[in-house]
């Protein structure tokens, strides 16, 4: 079982650079679509592992908001208004090169100091160490999305990777969490792209453009 929870962390992290650093809105969004159902089958396989088939729950509606509804949502979005994605202020080779080297980097820096991060004797055990440190290396990963990218929908992609990487820390520390804690960070989430998704039209509506760098312009 341990074998299978790190080939699907290892596939999960392919997934989440491919959804941040893809430069085409749809194929970023199938990305992030394999992202989310990689994490519910890292939540399923941690359950079988631990026997702790109340999270199953959670895979559930991990599968229901974050694999269908969200990116139901962006695709659904991205084929009405059939925009491409503005231009990120750094460059494709540029922007994957600095990642390659700061993710590796963090990641290990957390694996290694996982006790410090995170003082429980659950933490510091294989393959909990691993998750910790992928949680908090794809938290990163969301927050370089929102400094880096101007497009709105890839703004959206950014924050679901930082919630998934929440999602993720949590599964590894709290896995006793009660079903309607879990209903409810999953519905907060559901209504936030809602949220974020209706501000999007309006600042496509307003510019003809998802560029949020736009919305420098309402200033005065």
């Amino acid at each position: 079982m341990g074998d299978l929870i790190t080939t699907l962390m290892v596939c999960h992290f392919i997934a989440s650079v491919g959804a941040a650093e893809i430069r085409n809105l749809k194929t970023s969004t199938v990305f992030l679509m394999l992202q989310s159902l990689l994490l519910a089958l890292i939540i399923a396989a941690f359950a079988g592992r631990s026997q702790n088939y109340s999270l199953y729950w959670w895979v559930a509606m991990t599968v229901a908001s974050k694999v269908i509804i969200i990116p139901g949502l962006l695709w659904w979005h991205i084929k009405r208004t059939d925009v491409m994605e503005i231009k990120p202020l750094v460059s494709f080779v540029v922007s994957f090169i600095l990642l390659a080297i700061f993710l590796v980097a963090f990641y290990q820096m957390i694996h290694t100091y996982a006790s410090f991060v995170a003082p429980t004797a659950a933490a510091v055990v294989e393959p909990a160490r691993s998750a910790l440190a992928l949680s908090f290396t794809i938290f990163v990963l969301g927050l370089y999305v929102l400094v880096i990218h101007r497009d709105a929908v890839k703004i959206i992609i950014g924050l679901h990777l930082i919630e998934n990487g929440v999602h993720l820390a949590l599964v590894t520390l709290v896995p006793q969490m009660p079903v309607t804690t879990v209903l409810g960070i999953v519905s907060n989430v559901v209504f936030a792209a809602l949220m974020l998704l209706w501000l999007t039209e309006s600042i496509y509506k307003a510019f003809g453009s998802s560029d949020t760098m736009k919305l420098s312009s309402l200033k005065g």
